[in-house]
């Protein structure tokens, strides 16, 4: 990673710094929230012991609204927010040492909601922005002072099966290809995960060929990851309760199915939907949250690169209700869990062998969390 950003910044000894700032032997995360039904006032931060899991109490990093996605540039300089306005998305400078967020100046608002889900390139100069109500995909130049430039705008059309899910297009997430060649957009609405070609030098989108890939109807495409090799990506099917597995070739942005598994067992049938997907960094465990169920399954990989058998190796309560974000540390020891429907952060220790989950008696108390993002 440190050698990626060496080259993408010319050798900039001020990047390194701040994204060695962030390894340490504890782990910086920010926290990301709703705030118009809650306490919560904005983005939050808060510390967790590598050594033990423990969390420090969460503190207030930056007064948004409604910041329900973050994303951090390769740097780890600027952090940008979703924004409860028109503007797409709202950037911060971060703090490298104690993890305090500034504004930075607010960007060119188009008339549109605000989006989903948020992305930076290995560059550090396009965000990409999901978004879900208005159904387009978005690509914003970023400054050298970390300043949102005017977006680039691509609408979606058209609709699935599901009667109020899929009424129109619904772009859920924005997933960058490990070589920076491509932008990966799951489109809730429209059954139909989506490859574009990303220009960085000019933060511009263009359809690759094929443009999509489409799901089994109804599924609901949410959130996408590669694996760690980039050879296959996964993607979480929000109203299907499933995963499925892609073959990626890179030269293309080409996806080619290769199967599915349900996140739930068997016998549940009360109402669920799943939310998000991370890959170990190791490549050889898969983890996905069910919002109804409250838990997170975990599969193994075979060496074919798809899931392992038809059912998650486990599937482990998380504690609170509707865990609609988690994600693991980067040295794979850890999985930090969010809750929108409970004030609570839950810390799992992650078998690296087996990929198994032990709950930790660690916990902290941060209202309508919804995104939980590592520093490092």
């Amino acid at each position: 990673m440190i050698r990626l950003l060496r080259h993408l910044a010319g050798g900039a000894s001020a990047s390194l710094l701040v994204l060695t700032s962030c390894m340490a032997s504890s782990h910086l995360i920010f926290l990301g929230t709703y705030t118009a039904k809650g306490p919560s006032k904005g983005i939050y931060r808060v510390r967790l012991d590598d050594d033990t899991g423990a969390l420090s109490v969460p503190q207030l990093a930056a007064t948004a609204t409604d910041p329900a996605w973050l994303a951090l540039s390769p740097d780890r300089k600027y952090l940008y927010a979703i924004d409860g306005t028109t503007a797409q998305a709202r950037g911060f400078a971060v703090d490298s040492t104690g993890g305090d967020l500034t504004p930075l100046p607010a960007p060119a608002a188009p008339a549109a909601n605000p989006p989903s889900h948020l992305a930076v390139d290995a560059t550090g100069r396009v965000l990409l922005a999901a978004n879900y109500r208005d159904g387009f995909v978005a690509a914003l130049a970023i400054q050298p002072d970390g300043s949102l430039g005017a977006p680039q705008i691509i609408r979606h059309e058209g609709h699935g099966p599901h009667p109020t899910r899929q009424e129109k297009p619904h772009v859920h997430s924005v997933t960058l290809a490990p070589d920076n060649r491509f932008v990966i957009v799951a489109d809730l609405g429209l059954d139909r995960v989506y490859s574009y070609a990303l220009d960085s030098a000019h933060a511009r989108l263009s359809p690759a060929v094929p443009p999509f890939v489409a799901t089994a109807p109804g599924a609901g495409p949410r959130h996408f990851k590669f694996s760690p090799d980039g050879r296959r990506g996964y993607a979480i099917n929000e109203l299907a309760n499933t995963i499925a597995a892609y073959d990626y070739d890179a030269a293309r942005g080409a996806l080619t199915p290769v199967k599915i598994a349900p996140t739930l067992p068997a016998d549940f049938t009360a109402a669920n939907t799943t939310a998000e997907i991370r890959v170990h960094p190791n490549g050889r465990f898969i983890y996905g949250s069910n919002r109804g169920h409250d838990s997170i399954a975990v599969f193994a990989l075979d060496p074919a690169g798809g899931v392992s058998g038809h059912q998650p190796i486990a599937i482990v309560p998380t504690g609170g209700k509707s865990p609609r974000n988690f994600a693991l540390s980067p040295n794979g020891r850890w999985l930090v869990c969010g809750h929108q429907d409970t004030p609570l952060l839950t810390v799992f220790r992650i078998d690296p062998t087996t990929g198994r989950l032990s709950r930790t008696p660690h916990t902290a108390d941060v209202s309508s969390c919804v995104c939980v993002l590592f520093c490092d």
